[in-house]
């Protein structure tokens, strides 16, 4: 259920998605994908089958108490063999201590997953020109995003419904061209890519939101914008869209401890019908929101 003003409907029960599994699952490969970053296959049938683009799940090493708790991680993509949908694919970069430690595992290793969690990005049918905005590893749940628009793939048990856009653009930008990660996975028929570097590097030099007032301006901009990246940026591209009343949505990277509801770690403020603010949790809630919803600093 979305709506252009509201966007995806929270799940109709509180906490896990009813859906979610909770599974012991192995390492299937890992890969480089820039520096510091990594894609990492789990095989996992179950939540393959049901994952839509924007959600994501929870990962923790089995079998082991430090860390204690798993960490969020969005959906890359999904990969299939000859039964259909077989697992999931995440990017991750090495920034903390779980993370330091997954480059590490290898193929057959076991690994605690659950998921799907959360609510995704609206299906992106309705839209004539959909823009992505990325920055840093919030590049992450774009193949997906990207691949669903262009008619390539659909997601979800019953599958999502289809619609593609008449035109869909990837705007990504990174600090220096060694950070963008997977650019080789967004070379898709019908995608329009373009880059941003904050040292000129690679791309347009600037921020990746110089990209999006361009558009704008050149009377090319988007009637539905879709983003993910650090919050600062996700702020200036929020009003941004709220100036130019582009339809927008924002997919937070918040830190989370339990991922279904329980801990309330992952609050955001969102604002009510009658103007105030409440919070809401981007477990559950979220993780994406209707931008116009968000009270971002």
């Amino acid at each position: 259920m979305t709506d252009a003003t509201h966007g995806p409907a929270s799940p109709a029960l509180a906490g896990m998605v009813p859906t979610a599994a909770h599974l012991t699952v192995p390492v299937v490969e890992q890969a480089p994908m820039a520096r510091d970053t990594w894609r990492l296959r789990l095989r996992s049938p179950e939540i393959a089958a049901q994952i839509v683009p924007g959600q994501f799940f929870m990962v923790r090493a089995a079998g082991r108490e430090d860390p204690l708790l798993g960490r969020p991680f969005a959906l890359l993509d999904t990969y299939e063999d000859e039964a259909g949908p077989a697992g999931v694919d995440f990017g991750y970069v090495v920034v903390g201590k779980l993370t330091s430690l997954m480059p590490a595992w290898q193929r057959g290793e076991s690994v605690e997953i659950w998921g799907p969690l959360g609510n995704g990005f609206p299906p992106p049918g309705a839209w004539k020109h959909l823009m992505l905005v990325a920055g840093g590893i919030g590049q992450t749940p774009f193949l997906a995003v990207a691949r669903e628009a262009l008619g390539q793939k659909r997601y979800g048990s019953p599958a999502r419904p289809a619609g593609r856009p008449g035109r869909v653009t990837l705007c990504y930008g990174v600090r220096s061209a060694e950070y963008f990660a997977g650019l080789s996975d967004f070379a898709l028929d019908g995608l329009d890519v373009q880059l941003a570097t904050d040292d000129g590097t690679r791309g347009r030099r600037g921020f990746v939101t110089d990209l999006v007032t361009d558009a704008i301006d050149q009377g090319e901009g988007p009637d539905a914008v879709y983003c993910c990246g650090p919050e600062p940026m996700m702020h200036a591209v929020q009003q941004i869209c709220l100036r130019h009343e582009i339809p927008c949505w924002l997919s937070l990277e918040s830190p989370m401890a339990c991922g279904f509801g329980a801990c309330f770690s992952c609050v955001v403020r969102v604002r009510m019908d009658d103007g105030t603010w409440d919070y809401r949790r981007s477990c559950v809630e979220g993780p994406v929101f209707p931008a116009g919803r968000l009270v971002l600093s």
